[in-house]
């Protein structure tokens, strides 16, 4: 089976914990992750910057090792990323800003790459938002 995950909540919520072990139960189970796709707060999953403390998962590394590992396709939506200070080098220089934080294996595009992602899999599965 084919599956689209996607990301609505912080990296420190029990949300972005449990997409992360669906992600890997999918795959160990020897379904498809056609993509991940991270939207709204799930953006901060994907910077560079957050540190968790020393008896926390630190999320954003595992999620980052994670796809880095099985070589998955990681969308960041551009509009939340941007919203919430998440960019990559190109944006960062496009705005003016000091540094980038968002590095490989993220990928910025837009909220058409859910879409089309959600017509290439046989399943679309949310984890957090309202």
């Amino acid at each position: 089976m084919k599956f689209v995950i996607a990301l609505f909540a912080p990296p420190h919520s029990p949300a972005a914990r449990r997409a992360l072990r669906f992600a890997e139960a999918t795959l160990a189970g020897g379904h498809e992750i056609v993509r991940l796709f991270f939207y709204q707060d799930g953006v901060h999953s994907a910077s560079s910057n957050p540190v968790a403390g020393q008896d926390e998962l630190d999320m954003a590394a595992a999620w980052s090792r994670f796809v880095s590992d099985n070589k998955l396709d990681a969308v960041v939506c551009i509009a939340a990323a941007l919203r919430r200070g998440v960019l990559n080098a190109e944006e960062a220089s496009r705005y003016d800003r000091p540094a980038a934080n968002l590095q490989a294996p993220w990928e910025l595009s837009g909220l058409g790459q859910l879409h089309e992602a959600a017509q290439l899999a046989d399943r679309l599965v949310c984890f957090g938002g309202d």
